[in-house]
């Protein structure tokens, strides 16, 4: 089937938003008096803040909501997000999107971080017109690995699975792209370690490898 629609992952693959989000959880694990080290914190890549919240809530014996921790570390984020020097689009994303809108291939950005976050990276790098739709998995019931995010993100650009693709960095976001029945493209991000990209249809190190040409030789 020809690829007609390409699912965005966004940290990891659009933006690198790990080291920033790493800093706002650590600053977040200081304000709560906790240590955790970076084995545990690698466990955290590619879920929604949500579920790292409740997670930290459980193994720490914490009295506290989710959406408290949830709050702090957004707030930090922010800040990060806002400041840091070093936080820029990855390399190739931009020459990637034009590419894909030049040859009519719809995209979408379905991505695990909340819906506020993503608009933030759309409007702060102007790409607001190459994305159709956004799907957020904080908005959903269950996250990656469940394959529920690509569905709808698939739904949305009114696609069939068999004509999309989803791009990836993380395990969690393979898994869930593979139960989707869609094809996936795992990305080595510089920042995404200790991922298993075994169940991706094809793993680069270098988004411009994916060329709608070669994608539809692979998807044959």
């Amino acid at each position: 089937m020809p690829l007609k629609a390409v699912l965005f992952d966004m940290d990891g693959v659009i933006v690198d938003t790990e080291p920033l989000h790493r800093k706002a959880y650590f600053h977040l694990f200081k304000d709560l008096g906790i240590e955790v080290n970076d084995s545990l914190y690698e466990t955290f890549t590619g879920n929604s803040t949500q579920k790292v919240c409740q997670r930290i809530i459980d193994l720490f014996g914490l009295d506290l909501h989710w959406k408290d921790l949830a709050s702090i570390k957004r707030k930090y984020f922010k800040h990060y997000f806002d400041t840091d020097s070093d936080f820029g689009l990855l390399e190739g994303v931009d020459s990637l999107v034009e590419l894909y809108r030049s040859q009519g291939i719809r995209m979408a950005v379905a991505s695990s971080a909340h819906r506020n976050t993503i608009q933030w990276v759309l409007d702060k790098f102007n790409l607001q017109d190459y994305f159709k739709s956004t799907i957020s998995g904080a908005d959903l019931k269950e996250s990656k690995p469940h394959p529920e995010i690509f569905l709808l993100a698939a739904e949305s650009l009114e696609q069939s699975t068999q004509n999309c693709m989803v791009i990836e960095d993380s395990t969690n976001g393979i898994i869930a792209a593979k139960r989707a029945g869609i094809f996936c493209a795992a990305f080595k991000s510089p920042n995404s370690v200790g991922q298993d990209y075994s169940q991706a249809d094809v793993l680069v190190d270098q988004l411009l490898e994916l060329t709608p040409d070669r994608i539809n030789r692979l998807m044959k």
